[in-house]
């Protein structure tokens, strides 16, 4: 099925979000979460991203900001393809939370919580093993190096302040 050309309206709309990605609180916020969070269930979210701290607020931000994007693009008020081709940092986000994700629906009875981010993601992946093949599994890869990097840290310091 061949895609349609993006519209105007729709490319404007698409560069809204790219500027609201700017601003630099939003910044900060992805640039802690891209380097910080790294979870395998709702305790590493707690413990890294503790409800009413700056790390816990920088998490919501961000996955917040994708909830939203993803809901335009669901909606059909953003072109796929090219939000594809160009917003792919969302899919990083996604990979991030997933883990927790279930636990969070079923604590808080917030059945669809993120689930525009995932019905997204699900687009995306198989988008991208058709665009890309083996993409996905190499930011995977490179997730986990920069996790295993952070614990290796972690250990380091804790270390270093035990002498």
């Amino acid at each position: 099925m061949a895609e349609s050309k993006p519209t105007h309206e729709q490319a404007q709309l698409q560069l809204q979000l790219y500027d609201l990605r700017r601003e630099a609180k939003i910044r900060q916020a992805r640039d802690w979460f891209f380097q910080n969070y790294f979870v395998d269930n709702i305790e590493d979210a707690n413990r890294i991203a503790p409800p009413g701290s700056q790390e816990g607020t920088y998490a919501m931000m961000v996955v917040s900001y994708w909830e939203q994007a993803c809901a335009l693009l669901n909606h059909g008020l953003l072109h796929e393809q090219l939000f594809f081709e160009t917003s792919g940092e969302f899919y990083g986000a996604w990979d991030r939370i997933k883990p927790i994700v279930p636990a969070v629906r079923e604590k808080f009875h917030m059945k669809n919580w993120l689930g525009n981010v995932e019905k997204a993601a699900s687009r995306f992946e198989k988008w991208m093993e058709k665009e890309s093949p083996g993409a996905l599994e190499a930011m995977r890869q490179w997730t986990q190096q920069m996790r295993a990097a952070k614990a290796a840290q972690a250990t380091a310091a804790k270390a270093a302040s035990a002498n």
